[in-house]
């Protein structure tokens, strides 16, 4: 059985044993012994002593109203710096120590490629014309406060400056007394947000994801590439080369969430001006210091107006721009007359000074010096530019439709919600042809539609930098883009923006090459989008219709077909990838899922969400996102150079006969089974996830409703929560077991053998498999459940257990993550801290809803039970 790394387990221990120190001094002594029994009794429950499961159980049932919180928040905070120091273990690996897990450097990737007969100039092509933006989302899954988020990143810097061998012992004493501080601090912290976050607050939040990681990482990471594609090819990264791009949707998702309106999105464009300028102002003073120079080019002298230290004097003019950027930004913030006159607002005029002082140096042949900070800042602009990020608008398709319908009523067109597809078509392109403005100037639009149209407003003032993709959700017709591209111009916009058509749910997924077609047989499209089309494909929206198996194959196969179809027209086609945190949204390690792709569908291009708090757990800190970044550009050159094999034909068969199956299994317990619905309103702390203030999104689309309308997120949080990991194999379990009995597990061992695709599946698969656990699920059902629905919760266990076994006897296996032992171990560490959690949740949810009942809950078991949740989902290292 493998065991933790002595380093990790000594920070583990270490961290645990200042957090004790904590409780020990408050609560109190008493408060400490109790949480140490809980805990002894939990590792006995996992041992299986005789009669240790009831002694867990008893003890948590007799807690106190006083102890519940204190309790339920140790087991959570002890969570939260187990994952720390984890988090920090794989930054330490990648400095040299001995490696669990080992991010594959750029350099042996490149060798691999060549060695498998690709030549330096295709390597060198591909690597300088790749593109890989990460979008961050503000899906709510990131449970920790920011508070405490500053508060562990401040651990971690601890944790390496103990990383050192030479420490005298006053230094190592000193650096213990310090996170021996930051411990006691973030105990006495309270760490449930009290206040929803404003869409406004998701945006700072990830601008201080860029502020205090990307920015130190961004330049790092492209040193390092450039270094390796001189070794490899004898050429490097051009500077304006801009490999990894940084996108959001924080403050401009306005799917589903009445809180995104245009004055937010207005507001988060300033701020992200006002941030940019805030973070080049430091590099430019830090420049200014360093370049002291006299050295300089006629054309860097001519500039500077021939003064002695010219690069001073063309950073000092630069610096004064810059000043007056983040003035006239804050002004704009805050509703005030903002002077736009000097101010800094394309990209160019950033560059240029900085490039004339770069050329300048290395004509003067101080190339060491230019390649310092001064290159670092020449592409943190190139990547992130004066708008800091490009910001994506998403808006669900319908909300387009009704605004062109008014507009067609008001000048007694006809009525647009009953037109043909093909008639719609032609009204658009007609009009996006036409040189009047369609929209009448005395029109008063409803509420909903004025809204689309001030959004559309927004947008057109804004630079292109400053743009990522216009999303549109819910789409299915070539009119759903057309609808968007027409409603912008008549906005006043006149750059083309790429309008990208979300298909999420099964059928979409499945009418998604057919509606490419159509849209690129519109010639007037093709001239506008310059033959480069953008796709979106929903994980989560596709896995809670279909089930996970289904969504799996169905998107696959809607990759390999939108494939085709972009080459059948010669459209360079992007698919962008809606992946969230969690298997039963699409996530799992991003390398493995990217060379796992249909062949020719990553084709030097790649765009992904990066949710909640797996950006924390990916760009957290600087080593960390610099690690992540080099993750995806390996596995995105080497999908692009070196695709995985397609399936073969009777693989295609065997999938379509997997998840006819496993399609049919799922919806009959999740659609038709009338007591489903109640059954996940019982076991699982659905109905109390909206007193967590995770994100300024709503829990739900429509305020009734049952599963369909409830977001993924919410869905896959709830069975997470209480260990059933229900949206991840249910259906698969009945797929595996049919094709047992029919003898088909040498072929799917042949796939899983031969193709990545296949592999994938069934790692991802395990891997969530092993998060579950049929004791826990059981006793919340137990507590929690009304008698005449607890049938339907031990069919499900009965056929998780199934599950369980089909996958060890697929794999060949005793038991599960043979292969996997880091992962396994990990998650037995975290055993005895998240059980006691969950036998917890359980008795607060049943303490919650009987207060409810009576009209009152006590709010140390509502306080309590928010930190379950969270603590649970730190220790499930996912939430949504």
């Amino acid at each position: 059985m493998t065991e933790l790394h002595p380093e990790l387990r000594d920070n583990v221990r270490m961290l645990g044993e200042l957090l004790g120190e904590s409780i020990r001094k408050h609560p109190g002594q008493d408060c400490f012994d109790l949480i140490e029994e809980i805990r002894a009794a939990a590792k006995a429950d996992r041992r299986q002593e005789s009669g240790s499961d009831q002694r867990l159980v008893n003890l948590l049932s007799q807690l106190t109203e006083d102890q519940l919180l204190p309790v339920t928040r140790a087991f959570s905070q002890f969570l939260n710096l187990a994952n720390l120091a984890e988090q920090y273990h794989g930054i330490r690996r990648k400095q040299g120590h001995h490696a669990d897990v080992m991010v594959e450097s750029l350099g042996d990737v490149f060798k691999r490629l060549k060695d498998q007969g690709i030549s330096a100039e295709e390597l060198h092509k591909r690597v300088t014309e790749l593109s890989v933006e990460f979008v961050l989302t503000a899906h709510p899954t990131e449970v920790t406060r920011r508070t405490l988020i500053l508060k562990y990143d401040e651990i971690s810097n601890a944790l390496g400056q103990l990383d050192h061998s030479d420490l005298l012992l006053a230094e190592r004493n000193e650096i213990i007394s310090r996170l021996r501080q930051l411990v006691t601090e973030a105990w006495h912290t309270d760490e449930i947000r009290h206040q929803r976050p404003t869409a406004v607050d998701e945006a700072k939040w990830g601008f201080a994801v860029i502020e205090n990681s990307l920015w130190q990482a961004l330049p790092r990471f492209l040193r390092s590439l450039d270094q390796s594609l001189i070794e490899a090819t004898g050429k490097g990264l051009p500077i304006d080369a801009t490999p990894m791009k940084i996108a959001s949707w924080m403050g401009g998702d306005r799917d589903g969430n009445p809180n995104v309106t245009h004055e937010v999105t207005r507001e988060v464009f300033w701020l992200g001006r006002w941030m940019a300028a805030d973070l080049y102002l430091r590099d430019v003073q830090t420049l200014r210091a360093e370049l002291s120079m006299w050295e300089a080019s006629d054309e860097l002298l001519e500039e500077a107006g021939h003064s002695r230290e010219p690069y001073r004097t063309v950073l000092a003019r630069l610096r004064e721009k810059l000043l007056k950027t983040r003035d006239w930004a804050e002004a704009c913030i805050n509703g005030e007359p903002a002077d736009s006159a000097g101010i800094l607002f394309e990209n160019a005029d950033l560059v240029r000074p900085l490039q004339l002082c770069y050329d300048s140096l290395v004509a003067s042949g101080l190339e060491t010096i230019a390649d310092g900070l001064l290159l670092d800042t020449l592409r943190r602009v190139h990547t992130f530019g004066l708008p800091l990020v490009r910001l994506d608008i998403r808006q669900e398709a319908t909300r387009h439709a009704d605004a062109v319908g008014e507009i067609v009523d008001f000048l007694g067109l006809g009525d647009y919600s009953n037109w043909t597809e093909s008639e719609r078509q032609a009204f658009l392109v007609k009009e996006l042809q036409s040189r009047r403005p369609l929209i009448p100037r005395n029109w008063q639009a409803s509420d909903p539609v004025r809204e689309v149209l001030d959004t559309c407003a927004v947008v057109a003032e804004q630079t292109p930098e400053s743009l990522g993709s216009y999303v549109i959700s819910m789409a299915s017709q070539p009119s759903d883009v057309l609808s968007v591209i027409l409603l912008l111009q008549e906005a006043g916009m006149t750059n083309p923006l790429r309008i990208v058509p979300l298909f999420e749910t099964l059928d979409d997924l499945r009418l998604a090459p057919a509606t490419m077609s159509a849209l690129f047989q519109i010639d007037w499209y093709r001239s506008y989008c310059k033959d480069r089309q953008e796709v979106m494909i929903g994980y989560s929206d596709s896995a809670k219709d279909a089930g996970q198996m289904m969504a799996a194959w169905a998107q696959y196969q809607a990759q390999e077909k939108l494939t085709d179809v972009a080459g059948e027209y010669g459209v360079h086609l992007t698919l962008f990838h809606g992946r969230g945190g969690t298997v039963g949204r699409g996530g799992g390690p991003a390398n493995r899922a990217i060379l796992s792709q249909p062949p020719g569908s990553v084709n030097g291009s790649f765009r992904i969400t990066e949710q909640g708090e797996m950006i924390r757990f990916k760009f957290g800190l600087p080593r960390l996102a610099e690690q992540s970044l080099t993750l995806y550009a390996t596995a995105v050159i080497e999908a692009t150079l070196a695709p995985p094999p397609g399936p073969e034909k009777q693989w295609r068969e065997m999938m379509d006969w997997l998840t006819e199956r496993s399609l049919k299994a799922y919806r009959e317990v999740v659609r038709e089974n009338p007591d489903f619905v109640p059954y996940f309103r019982q076991a699982t702390p659905e109905q109390a996830l909206g007193k967590l203030a995770l994100g300024s999104r709503p829990a739900r689309r429509k305020a009734s409703g049952g599963v369909e309308s409830l977001r993924a997120i919410p869905w896959i949080f709830a069975w997470t929560q209480m260990r059933l990991m229900l949206p991840s194999w249910l259906g698969s379990d009945v797929a595996l077991s049919e094709a047992a009995k029919a003898g088909h597990e040498p072929l799917l061992r042949d796939m899983m053998a031969r193709w990545p695709f296949f592999k994938t599946y069934v790692d991802m698969l395990e891997m969530v498999l092993a998060k579950s656990d049929l004791r826990i699920a059981n006793y919340y059902e137990q507590t929690l459940v009304e008698p005449e629905l607890r049938g339907l919760g031990e069919e499900l266990r009965q056929r998780l257990g199934t599950c369980i076994e089909q996958v060890k006897l697929l794999k060949q296996q005793d038991e599960l993550l043979i292969d996997e032992p880091v992962f396994a171990h990990s998650l037995r560490v975290r055993n005895p801290y998240t059980d006691p959690l969950h036998y917890l949740q359980a008795e607060l949810l049943r303490r919650d809803r009987e207060g409810e009942q009576r009209g009152e809950v006590p709010e140390q078991v509502e306080r309590a039970l928010k930190v379950s949740m969270a603590g649970i989902a730190a220790g499930m290292r996912n939430t949504g």
